[in-house]
């Protein structure tokens, strides 16, 4: 039965239109910063590095395919996840709209199984669209940029070479993917708890910024940062500082991990007592 439920699944999330207008939007907002970084990139690195160029002699362009990969990664703060959000609460909203999930009810489907197969479904999606995104921007970025040294700014201003910069690189979307996949649990859970698209939007949306300014936030005990999850979503950042502290990224993650499996969790109570109606 799970089978058939996640080939369903499958089914509705490529036929949907939402799909392709995701996939449409990650391209443009990639396209987007192609186009800022190939006019202007120059520009603003030099703004940057002024005073270090007084000092130091750089040799070869910072202005590269890793420098763009890492401008990339910051649309994981807000522009992806959203995009994602929406589209993986449309796979319960959209059901509850058209009316076929009274339907789907009065088969011989249990309701953890059917709800269930919607968090698998959500998780593989969000998958596929960070691979679609990493694939398409390492391509693209080295096609057009080359590669090169990294320089980062957190904090201060972090220099890698090319090699230890694709690794981190790499590491940070695999880091990352994790955080979409929180993100689109939570909606999930959302649209269970709330039903309407465009409310289910909305509430993700305030998720969201709520979540971002939770992670600045430093009223909060320096212990409790790594269980509370809005402290956990810029593990992939952490990976750019110039000693990576890889216990307490895999621990970080581990624990987005535990999160969504129980942001999961709750949402499947709910729905299990929940009259369909």
């Amino acid at each position: 039965m799970m089978k058939q439920l996640l080939y369903a699944e499958f089914v509705k999330i490529i036929k949907q239109s939402k799909t392709y207008y995701a996939l449409g939007a990650i391209a443009v907002i990639e396209l987007l910063i192609f186009i800022t970084a190939y006019y202007q990139g120059s520009t603003i690195l030099d703004l940057l590095l002024n005073t270090l160029r007084q000092n130091f002699y750089f040799e070869g362009t910072l202005l590269n395919g890793n420098l763009i990969l890492y401008i990339v990664l910051n649309s994981l703060w807000f522009n992806v996840p959203l995009i994602l959000m929406i589209v993986t609460s449309g796979l319960l909203t959209d059901e509850h709209k058209d009316g076929t999930l009274q339907t789907v009810m009065l088969q011989a489907v249990k309701k953890w199984k059917f709800i269930l197969a919607k968090y698998i479904t959500a998780a593989l999606f969000t998958l596929l669209v960070i691979a679609f995104m990493m694939l398409s921007t390492f391509a693209l970025a080295y096609t057009i940029f080359g590669t090169g040294d990294l320089v980062v700014y957190i904090g201060t201003l972090n220099f890698f070479e090319a090699d230890e910069a694709f690794h981190r690189i790499c590491w940070a979307f695999a880091s990352g993917s994790i955080a979409m996949v929180f993100y689109s649990t939570a909606s999930i859970t959302l649209a269970i708890f709330i039903k309407e698209a465009s409310k289910t939007w909305i509430a993700s949306a305030l998720f969201l910024i709520i979540t971002n300014l939770l992670l600045k936030a430093d009223f909060l005990p320096a212990g409790f940062n790594t269980f509370f999850f809005p402290k956990l979503i810029d593990t992939w950042q952490q990976l750019f500082n110039y000693k990576v502290d890889w216990q307490q990224v895999g621990i970080n993650n581990v624990m987005l991990m535990l999160y969504c499996a129980a942001f999961a969790g709750l949402g499947m109570l709910v729905f299990q007592k929940k009259d369909i109606g």
